[in-house]
Protein backbone atom coordinates (compact mmCIF):
# COMPACT_ATOMS: atom_id res chain seq x y z
CA UNK A 1 0.00 0.00 0.00
CA UNK A 2 1.13 3.76 -1.04
CA UNK A 3 1.45 4.66 2.83
CA UNK A 4 2.52 1.59 4.35
CA UNK A 5 6.27 3.52 5.12
CA UNK A 6 4.34 5.59 7.71
CA UNK A 7 3.96 2.58 10.23
CA UNK A 8 7.75 1.52 9.56
CA UNK A 9 9.12 5.25 10.31
CA UNK A 10 7.01 5.43 13.12
CA UNK A 11 8.34 2.19 14.65
CA UNK A 12 11.83 3.61 14.25
CA UNK A 13 10.81 6.79 16.27
CA UNK A 14 9.98 4.34 18.80
CA UNK A 15 13.01 2.36 18.99
CA UNK A 16 14.69 5.74 19.09
CA UNK A 17 13.02 6.45 21.81
CA UNK A 18 11.92 9.83 20.44
CA UNK A 19 8.32 9.07 19.64
CA UNK A 20 6.17 11.24 21.51
CA UNK A 21 2.29 11.79 21.95
CA UNK A 22 1.36 15.55 22.12
CA UNK A 23 1.17 17.27 25.52
CA UNK A 24 -2.62 18.50 26.06
CA UNK A 25 -2.26 21.90 27.92
CA UNK A 26 -5.44 21.84 30.17
CA UNK A 27 -5.06 25.35 31.73
CA UNK A 28 -4.28 28.61 30.66
CA UNK A 29 -0.44 29.27 29.45
CA UNK A 30 0.95 30.52 32.16
CA UNK A 31 4.01 29.47 35.04
CA UNK A 32 2.26 26.43 36.00
CA UNK A 33 -0.06 24.89 34.18
CA UNK A 34 -2.06 21.53 34.02
CA UNK A 35 -0.39 19.44 31.00
CA UNK A 36 -2.05 15.86 30.78
CA UNK A 37 -4.06 16.24 33.74
CA UNK A 38 -1.09 17.46 36.18
CA UNK A 39 -0.23 20.68 37.53
CA UNK A 40 3.13 21.39 36.91
CA UNK A 41 5.97 24.08 36.56
CA UNK A 42 5.92 24.93 32.84
CA UNK A 43 9.30 25.33 31.35
CA UNK A 44 8.67 24.83 27.97
CA UNK A 45 6.85 27.68 27.05
CA UNK A 46 7.81 30.86 24.82
CA UNK A 47 5.66 33.12 27.03
CA UNK A 48 8.74 35.36 28.24
CA UNK A 49 6.91 37.87 29.82
CA UNK A 50 4.11 36.13 31.11
CA UNK A 51 1.41 38.31 29.14
CA UNK A 52 -0.38 35.08 27.41
CA UNK A 53 -2.96 35.01 29.93
CA UNK A 54 -2.69 38.81 31.00
CA UNK A 55 -6.16 39.83 32.21
CA UNK A 56 -5.37 43.06 29.78
CA UNK A 57 -4.89 41.22 26.91
CA UNK A 58 -8.07 38.95 27.65
CA UNK A 59 -9.70 42.76 27.87
CA UNK A 60 -8.50 43.82 25.01
CA UNK A 61 -9.56 40.81 22.97
CA UNK A 62 -13.14 40.77 24.17
CA UNK A 63 -14.05 43.92 23.85
CA UNK A 64 -12.49 43.80 20.08
CA UNK A 65 -14.43 40.85 19.34
CA UNK A 66 -17.25 42.62 20.88
CA UNK A 67 -16.97 45.68 18.53
CA UNK A 68 -15.84 44.10 15.50
CA UNK A 69 -16.81 40.39 15.49
CA UNK A 70 -14.87 37.00 15.57
CA UNK A 71 -12.58 36.91 12.19
CA UNK A 72 -11.99 39.30 9.06
CA UNK A 73 -12.90 36.29 6.76
CA UNK A 74 -10.49 38.23 3.84
CA UNK A 75 -7.05 38.61 3.31
CA UNK A 76 -5.13 41.88 3.89
CA UNK A 77 -5.55 42.81 0.41
CA UNK A 78 -9.15 42.63 -0.38
CA UNK A 79 -11.45 43.52 2.28
CA UNK A 80 -9.31 42.07 5.13
CA UNK A 81 -7.58 45.02 6.72
CA UNK A 82 -9.40 46.93 9.38
CA UNK A 83 -7.27 50.28 11.14
CA UNK A 84 -6.53 48.02 14.08
CA UNK A 85 -4.12 46.03 11.86
CA UNK A 86 -2.56 49.23 10.31
CA UNK A 87 -2.41 50.73 14.04
CA UNK A 88 -0.61 47.91 15.17
CA UNK A 89 1.72 47.99 12.15
CA UNK A 90 2.90 51.74 13.13
CA UNK A 91 3.27 50.56 16.29
CA UNK A 92 5.76 47.83 15.75
CA UNK A 93 7.74 50.13 13.26
CA UNK A 94 7.67 52.70 16.00
CA UNK A 95 8.91 50.32 19.19
CA UNK A 96 11.69 48.82 16.40
CA UNK A 97 13.02 51.61 15.48
CA UNK A 98 12.00 51.31 11.58
CA UNK A 99 10.13 53.05 8.53
CA UNK A 100 7.41 50.82 8.36
CA UNK A 101 6.10 47.22 9.38
CA UNK A 102 3.72 44.74 8.04
CA UNK A 103 2.45 42.06 10.02
CA UNK A 104 2.21 38.30 8.36
CA UNK A 105 0.62 35.55 10.36
CA UNK A 106 3.32 34.00 11.95
CA UNK A 107 7.02 34.45 12.35
CA UNK A 108 7.85 30.92 9.80
CA UNK A 109 5.77 32.97 7.20
CA UNK A 110 7.76 35.83 7.88
CA UNK A 111 10.37 33.78 6.29
CA UNK A 112 8.64 32.15 3.46
CA UNK A 113 7.22 35.37 2.45
CA UNK A 114 10.28 37.45 2.66
CA UNK A 115 12.91 35.65 1.92
CA UNK A 116 11.91 34.99 -1.90
CA UNK A 117 10.96 38.44 -2.17
CA UNK A 118 14.30 39.80 -1.64
CA UNK A 119 16.76 37.08 -3.52
CA UNK A 120 16.01 34.73 -6.52
CA UNK A 121 17.75 32.74 -8.96
CA UNK A 122 21.21 34.02 -9.56
CA UNK A 123 21.67 35.56 -5.80
CA UNK A 124 22.67 34.08 -2.87
CA UNK A 125 22.12 33.37 0.59
CA UNK A 126 24.63 33.18 3.23
CA UNK A 127 23.40 31.96 6.19
CA UNK A 128 24.33 30.55 9.62
CA UNK A 129 24.57 27.33 10.23
CA UNK A 130 22.26 27.17 13.40
CA UNK A 131 19.76 29.06 11.87
CA UNK A 132 15.51 28.04 12.44
CA UNK A 133 13.76 25.75 10.17
CA UNK A 134 11.57 28.99 9.45
CA UNK A 135 14.71 30.50 7.71
CA UNK A 136 15.86 27.57 6.05
CA UNK A 137 12.86 26.54 4.21
CA UNK A 138 12.49 30.32 3.17
CA UNK A 139 16.04 30.11 2.03
CA UNK A 140 14.81 27.09 -0.11
CA UNK A 141 11.87 28.74 -1.27
CA UNK A 142 13.83 31.26 -2.80
CA UNK A 143 15.82 29.13 -4.97
CA UNK A 144 18.78 31.15 -4.54
CA UNK A 145 21.96 29.47 -4.05
CA UNK A 146 22.53 28.87 -0.29
CA UNK A 147 25.80 28.74 1.30
CA UNK A 148 26.26 28.52 4.63
CA UNK A 149 28.78 29.32 7.51
CA UNK A 150 30.21 28.02 10.65
CA UNK A 151 28.00 28.97 13.52
CA UNK A 152 28.71 32.44 14.27
CA UNK A 153 32.49 32.09 12.54
CA UNK A 154 32.69 35.83 10.93
CA UNK A 155 35.91 35.06 9.48
CA UNK A 156 33.99 32.01 7.17
CA UNK A 157 31.15 34.49 6.89
CA UNK A 158 33.60 37.04 5.13
CA UNK A 159 35.15 34.30 2.69
CA UNK A 160 31.84 33.33 1.44
CA UNK A 161 30.98 37.40 0.92
CA UNK A 162 34.74 37.78 -0.89
CA UNK A 163 34.16 35.09 -3.04
CA UNK A 164 30.28 36.01 -3.77
CA UNK A 165 31.29 39.65 -5.27
CA UNK A 166 29.96 37.89 -8.76
CA UNK A 167 26.21 37.27 -7.96
CA UNK A 168 23.77 40.07 -8.26
CA UNK A 169 22.23 39.69 -4.83
CA UNK A 170 23.79 38.74 -1.58
CA UNK A 171 21.58 38.33 1.69
CA UNK A 172 23.27 37.09 4.72
CA UNK A 173 20.94 35.87 7.29
CA UNK A 174 20.93 35.14 10.93
CA UNK A 175 18.93 34.56 13.90
CA UNK A 176 19.21 37.41 16.40
CA UNK A 177 18.99 34.44 19.62
CA UNK A 178 19.65 30.64 18.35
CA UNK A 179 16.32 29.53 19.68
CA UNK A 180 18.01 25.43 20.99
CA UNK A 181 21.46 27.18 22.39
CA UNK A 182 20.29 30.54 23.56
CA UNK A 183 23.18 32.26 22.66
CA UNK A 184 23.09 35.70 20.65
CA UNK A 185 24.40 36.84 17.22
CA UNK A 186 27.43 38.74 16.97
CA UNK A 187 25.48 41.54 14.63
CA UNK A 188 28.12 44.21 15.15
CA UNK A 189 30.75 42.47 12.91
CA UNK A 190 27.61 41.39 10.51
CA UNK A 191 26.33 44.67 10.48
CA UNK A 192 29.98 45.81 9.61
CA UNK A 193 30.52 42.88 6.83
CA UNK A 194 26.91 43.60 5.14
CA UNK A 195 27.81 47.24 4.60
CA UNK A 196 31.78 46.16 3.53
CA UNK A 197 30.48 43.62 0.92
CA UNK A 198 27.03 45.40 -0.37
CA UNK A 199 24.99 42.71 1.13
CA UNK A 200 21.27 43.04 2.36
CA UNK A 201 21.62 42.29 6.56
CA UNK A 202 18.37 40.13 8.06
CA UNK A 203 17.77 39.33 11.65
CA UNK A 204 15.12 36.73 12.76
CA UNK A 205 14.68 38.33 16.27
CA UNK A 206 11.67 35.67 17.00
CA UNK A 207 13.50 35.12 20.63
CA UNK A 208 15.53 38.32 21.15
CA UNK A 209 11.95 41.09 20.48
CA UNK A 210 10.57 41.24 24.31
CA UNK A 211 13.89 39.78 26.13
CA UNK A 212 16.95 42.03 24.42
CA UNK A 213 17.45 45.51 24.40
CA UNK A 214 15.65 48.92 25.91
CA UNK A 215 11.72 47.38 26.53
CA UNK A 216 12.44 44.47 24.85
CA UNK A 217 13.21 46.51 21.25
CA UNK A 218 15.44 43.29 20.15
CA UNK A 219 18.87 42.30 19.43
CA UNK A 220 19.57 45.08 16.86
CA UNK A 221 18.89 47.89 19.91
CA UNK A 222 21.07 45.45 22.06
CA UNK A 223 24.09 45.91 20.18
CA UNK A 224 23.22 50.04 19.20
CA UNK A 225 22.99 49.12 15.64
CA UNK A 226 19.39 51.09 14.71
CA UNK A 227 19.27 51.67 10.97
CA UNK A 228 22.09 49.15 10.17
CA UNK A 229 20.35 46.24 9.80
CA UNK A 230 18.65 45.92 6.51
CA UNK A 231 15.29 43.82 7.68
CA UNK A 232 14.18 42.90 11.51
CA UNK A 233 11.89 39.88 11.78
CA UNK A 234 9.99 39.70 14.92
CA UNK A 235 7.39 37.47 16.72
CA UNK A 236 4.07 38.52 18.09
CA UNK A 237 3.78 34.64 19.51
CA UNK A 238 6.49 34.36 22.24
CA UNK A 239 6.62 37.52 24.59
CA UNK A 240 4.19 39.16 23.27
CA UNK A 241 2.51 36.30 24.21
CA UNK A 242 -0.26 36.38 20.96
CA UNK A 243 0.09 34.99 17.82
CA UNK A 244 1.32 36.42 14.12
CA UNK A 245 4.88 37.71 12.90
CA UNK A 246 6.12 40.83 11.54
CA UNK A 247 9.15 42.59 9.31
CA UNK A 248 9.96 45.85 10.30
CA UNK A 249 12.09 47.51 7.45
CA UNK A 250 12.43 50.38 5.48
CA UNK A 251 8.99 51.91 3.81
CA UNK A 252 9.65 50.63 0.09
CA UNK A 253 10.17 46.54 1.13
CA UNK A 254 6.99 46.80 3.01
CA UNK A 255 5.22 48.35 -0.01
CA UNK A 256 7.05 45.51 -1.94
CA UNK A 257 6.19 42.46 0.39
CA UNK A 258 2.22 44.06 0.45
CA UNK A 259 2.26 43.37 -3.59
CA UNK A 260 5.06 40.34 -3.51
CA UNK A 261 4.76 37.97 -0.09
CA UNK A 262 2.52 35.11 -0.90
CA UNK A 263 1.48 34.35 2.60
CA UNK A 264 0.56 38.44 3.30
CA UNK A 265 -1.40 38.29 -0.04
CA UNK A 266 -3.47 34.75 -0.03
CA UNK A 267 -3.75 34.10 4.06
CA UNK A 268 -6.85 35.64 6.01
CA UNK A 269 -5.90 38.46 8.36
CA UNK A 270 -5.42 38.28 12.03
CA UNK A 271 -8.97 38.24 14.05
CA UNK A 272 -9.71 41.48 15.73
CA UNK A 273 -9.07 39.88 18.98
CA UNK A 274 -5.48 38.92 18.20
CA UNK A 275 -4.57 42.36 16.79
CA UNK A 276 -6.30 44.22 19.50
CA UNK A 277 -4.53 41.84 22.39
CA UNK A 278 -1.14 42.21 20.27
CA UNK A 279 -1.52 46.15 20.68
CA UNK A 280 -2.02 45.56 24.17
CA UNK A 281 0.85 43.40 24.67
CA UNK A 282 3.17 46.84 22.94
CA UNK A 283 1.91 48.87 25.46
CA UNK A 284 2.86 47.29 28.29
CA UNK A 285 6.50 46.66 27.19
CA UNK A 286 7.26 49.95 26.39
CA UNK A 287 5.30 51.07 30.09
CA UNK A 288 6.49 48.24 32.24
CA UNK A 289 10.50 47.62 31.71
CA UNK A 290 10.39 45.58 35.01
CA UNK A 291 9.32 43.01 33.62
CA UNK A 292 12.20 42.20 31.77
CA UNK A 293 14.59 43.48 34.94
CA UNK A 294 12.31 40.22 36.30
CA UNK A 295 13.09 37.88 33.32
CA UNK A 296 16.60 38.36 32.97
CA UNK A 297 17.22 38.02 37.15
CA UNK A 298 14.96 34.57 37.03
CA UNK A 299 17.03 33.46 34.19
CA UNK A 300 20.32 34.42 35.85
CA UNK A 301 18.91 32.57 39.18
CA UNK A 302 18.00 29.18 37.41
CA UNK A 303 21.06 29.14 35.39
CA UNK A 304 23.21 29.53 38.16
CA UNK A 305 21.22 26.74 39.54
CA UNK A 306 21.71 24.12 37.22
CA UNK A 307 26.08 24.73 36.78
CA UNK A 308 25.56 24.34 40.74
CA UNK A 309 24.18 21.01 40.40
CA UNK A 310 27.03 19.90 37.10
CA UNK A 311 24.31 20.48 34.54
CA UNK A 312 25.82 21.60 31.04
CA UNK A 313 24.10 24.39 30.14
CA UNK A 314 26.00 24.84 26.64
CA UNK A 315 26.71 28.77 25.22
CA UNK A 316 23.10 29.90 26.58
CA UNK A 317 23.28 34.15 27.02
CA UNK A 318 19.91 34.19 27.72
CA UNK A 319 16.10 32.71 29.47
CA UNK A 320 16.90 29.78 26.88
CA UNK A 321 18.44 27.40 28.61
CA UNK A 322 19.47 23.70 27.44
CA UNK A 323 20.26 21.10 29.58
CA UNK A 324 22.37 19.29 27.49
CA UNK A 325 22.21 15.23 27.77
CA UNK A 326 23.40 13.93 24.70
CA UNK A 327 21.73 10.67 23.83
CA UNK A 328 18.24 11.10 22.31
CA UNK A 329 16.82 8.16 24.71
CA UNK A 330 18.46 9.34 27.61
CA UNK A 331 17.16 13.08 27.11
CA UNK A 332 13.57 12.01 26.28
CA UNK A 333 13.73 9.87 29.50
CA UNK A 334 15.30 12.61 31.54
CA UNK A 335 12.46 14.74 30.41
CA UNK A 336 9.80 11.93 31.84
CA UNK A 337 11.37 12.10 35.25
CA UNK A 338 10.91 15.98 35.30
CA UNK A 339 7.28 15.58 34.37
CA UNK A 340 7.16 12.06 37.18
CA UNK A 341 8.79 15.31 39.59
CA UNK A 342 6.49 18.06 38.86
CA UNK A 343 8.28 20.03 36.06
CA UNK A 344 7.59 19.96 31.99
CA UNK A 345 10.86 20.39 30.06
CA UNK A 346 10.67 18.96 26.63
CA UNK A 347 13.36 16.79 25.22
CA UNK A 348 14.55 17.70 21.93
CA UNK A 349 16.33 15.62 19.94
CA UNK A 350 17.46 15.49 15.89
CA UNK A 351 16.40 16.86 13.98
CA UNK A 352 15.84 19.73 15.80
CA UNK A 353 19.14 19.74 17.01
CA UNK A 354 22.16 17.39 15.60
CA UNK A 355 22.82 14.20 16.96
CA UNK A 356 24.68 13.43 20.34
CA UNK A 357 23.52 17.02 21.45
CA UNK A 358 20.39 15.82 22.66
CA UNK A 359 18.93 18.10 25.46
CA UNK A 360 15.69 19.34 27.78
CA UNK A 361 15.15 22.75 26.69
CA UNK A 362 13.84 25.64 29.35
CA UNK A 363 13.06 29.02 28.91
CA UNK A 364 11.93 30.50 32.53
CA UNK A 365 9.57 33.65 32.35
CA UNK A 366 9.17 37.00 34.12
CA UNK A 367 6.05 35.64 36.08
CA UNK A 368 7.76 32.08 37.94
CA UNK A 369 8.48 33.17 41.51
CA UNK A 370 11.13 32.03 43.53
CA UNK A 371 9.81 29.25 44.87
CA UNK A 372 8.91 27.85 41.26
CA UNK A 373 12.73 27.86 40.35
CA UNK A 374 13.72 26.67 43.73
CA UNK A 375 11.23 23.64 42.75
CA UNK A 376 12.54 23.16 39.76
CA UNK A 377 16.06 23.01 40.70
CA UNK A 378 14.72 20.48 42.98
CA UNK A 379 13.52 18.58 40.75
CA UNK A 380 16.26 18.35 37.81
CA UNK A 381 18.81 17.42 41.31
CA UNK A 382 16.31 14.60 41.94
CA UNK A 383 15.64 13.79 37.77
CA UNK A 384 19.34 13.72 37.18
CA UNK A 385 20.27 11.06 39.99
CA UNK A 386 17.69 8.58 38.78
CA UNK A 387 18.58 8.57 35.64
CA UNK A 388 22.19 8.51 36.54
CA UNK A 389 23.83 11.75 34.82
CA UNK A 390 24.92 13.31 38.30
Amino acid sequence: MALDFVAQEIDELKRQGVFRPLRVLSSAQGPRAVIDGKSVINLSSNDYLGLANDPRLKDAAVAATEKWGAGTAAVRTIIGTMEMHLELERRLAKFKGTEACVVFQSGFTCNSGVIPVLVGEGDVIISDALNHASIIDGCRLARAEIRRYAHKDMGELEQQLRDTQNYRRRLVITDGVFSMDGDIAPLPEIARLCKQYDAISYVDDAHSSGVLGTNGQGSVHHFGLQGQIDVQVGTLSKAVGVLGGYVATSRGLVDLLIHRGRPFLFSTSHPPAVTAAAIEAVNIMEQEPELIARLWQNARTFKEGLKALGFDTGKSETPITPVIIGEERAAMEFSDRLFEFGVFAQGIAFPTVSRGQARVRTIVSAAHSKDDLDQALDAFAKAGHAIGIL
